[in-house]
Parts: structure tokens; sequence; C-alpha cells
């Protein structure tokens, strides 16, 4: 999603102090400048934009910093200019190219939805439904993969499956091309196109159907300016309710999987009870909703009759 200047916040000012010389100086000094910009974990996203710069893990930056190790200016200017783009709410994935899903470091940009830590628990509940699958090789579907993060954490984690992942975006299908060549998981197949008509041949084979669709109302404004400025629509708008896909993916689930599979599908904090109505109005049985980490409603499972 492009957005124009006016959409953004204010940038900081063009003449800034001289970069500091140290890392303590540093982190301190960016610390500062993202706390201005509301970003309530700034001094995370700084420790990862100074290793990001440095090839460290954030500890061996805290180290850094407790040993008063110096910068060379290349460096702080370096880093000053990635603190600048974060302070203007460029998401700090697109910003170090990479966003971690579980065991997983998958590669994301503009185009394609940055995987977030609480999809890690939605994943979870598919996973665990894999692992107490009966058959041999229990086939799991990924509905609208997006980056791939499900798909492949389904894949790595319960290598006895088979996993496939959908995705319809020729943007985010770029992204998700490069983290299956990456990962490199031989029981995962990546397919191009609409989820709600995708993957004929596996009708009634399937053991577990996940999806995080786009499940906001098309007259919702998202609160934090990284979804609202930088996250693609296709992945966030799901019609006038926001069920739009979800009713795509009910339908779809209900012809791929077999008797006793499992469906799971993320979405929205206030949606559970209108989703679990939905499933059970469409035939699906024992739906339940299933808080995060947060305690917010995240996600909702069913089993096919």
């Amino acid at each position: 999603m492009t957005s124009s200047d006016s959409d953004l916040p204010s940038p900081l000012p063009s003449q800034s102090p001289l970069p500091p010389q140290s890392v303590e100086q540093l982190r301190a000094t960016a610390t500062e400048t993202l706390l201005l910009a509301g970003i309530a974990d700034a001094e995370v996203d700084v420790d990862l934009l100074i290793g990001h710069v440095h090839g460290s893990s954030r500890g061996q930056v805290q180290a850094a910093a407790i040993r008063g190790d110096a910068l060379g200016s290349e460096d702080a200017a370096a880093i000053l200019e990635l603190v600048r783009r974060r302070a203007l709410r460029e998401p700090l994935q697109h910003i170090t190219g990479t966003a971690p899903f579980r065991s997983l470091v998958l590669s994301v940009g503009p185009g394609v939805f940055v995987p977030r830590p609480e999809t890690e628990q939605v994943a979870q509940l598919a996973i665990d439904a894999l692992h107490s699958m009966p058959d041999p090789e229990p086939i799991g579907v990924d509905l609208g993969t997006g980056s791939g993060a499900i798909a492949l954490a389904m894949a790595t984690e319960v290598p006895r499956a088979r996993v496939f992942a959908v995705e319809n975006s020729e943007e985010a299908f770029e992204w998700t091309t490069r983290n299956f060549e990456t990962v490199a998981a031989g029981n995962a197949t990546l397919v191009f196109g609409d989820l709600a008509e995708a993957l004929p041949e596996l009708d009634g084979t399937v053991a577990v159907v996940i999806s995080n669709p786009p499940y906001i109302p098309a007259d919702a404004i998202p609160r934090d300016p990284e979804v609202r400025l930088f996250d693609p629509a296709h992945a966030l708008y799901g019609g006038a309710d926001g069920l739009d896909v979800v009713r795509q993916v009910s339908e779809r689930a209900l012809r791929l999987l077999r008797p006793g599979g499992a469906l799971v599908i993320e979405h929205g904090e206030l949606q559970g009870a209108e989703i679990r109505a939905l499933l059970d109005a469409d035939g699906w049985r024992a739906s339940a909703t299933h808080r995060d980490y947060t305690t917010r409603d995240r996600a909702t499972t069913a089993v096919r009759p």
C-alpha cells in the first residue's frame, strides 16, 4: 500500500546533532527519538536496528553498550538514518527486511503482510491439530498464506505432514516464493491462486485448514500507522463487515477437509461470536474461540462434521 506524504507523521528535524560516538549514547538518543514518535517498544527496536547494521544480536548490542564500545561516525549515521525511518512509523521489519516467526526468520517488505507475534499462537492451534491426527501423512492447508509464515511453521514443525499454501497476490507471492526457497521444506507446496477455488484435487482429504484472512471492515481505520500506511490493503480489509473472506474460507474448507478435520481462523478481537455463528450456520460443529497472550479473542476453531 502506498501513501502520500500527507499521510505520514511529521519528519524529524533535518539538522541533527553529531552522531553519538558510543553504543550507549546512541541507544539513549535513538530510544528517546522513538518514544517521542509513539513507539512503545522503542529500546527493543533501537537494539535491533543497531544489530542490523552491525550483524549483532540484541544481547551483543546490550553488551557493547555496557562495555562502552565506540562507534565510527559512518556506522552511527547509518543507524540514525534507520531510526529516522522507524520514527516515521515504517515497520521495523520493512527496514531490516526480515520478520521472526516461531523458529523461522522470513523475508518481508512492501506488498506482503508482516506476520505478527500473536499469529504464532494461532499457528500453534493448527500444529497441535496436525500432531493429533492419526494419519501417517496428515495434510495441512494454509489459505491466503501471505509471507508463508503459518504454512512453513506447520511444515517444519510437523515434518510428517504435507502442507499446501495458497496466495493470490502477485506482490505477496514474490515474498512467499523467496521464503519457501529459503526454508526449503520438502513437504511444503506453494500454489498461486484464489483461496475460494484452491486445490480441488485435495477435496475430502485434508486434516487441517488454517487461514489468517483479511478481516477488517471496509470502513474501519486501523489504529497503528504501521498497519494503516504500510500493510497491503488486500491483506487487511474483508468487505463491509470484515467477514467476506471468512465466508469463503468456511465454504472452501468444508470441501477440503475430511470428516473430523479441523478449521482454524484468525480474526479480530470482537469477531469471535459472529464467526462462531457463521460457522454454526454453515454446518460446522464444536466451534470455539481462543484468546491470545494479551487475553484478546484471536482465533476460532471448528470441526468438519
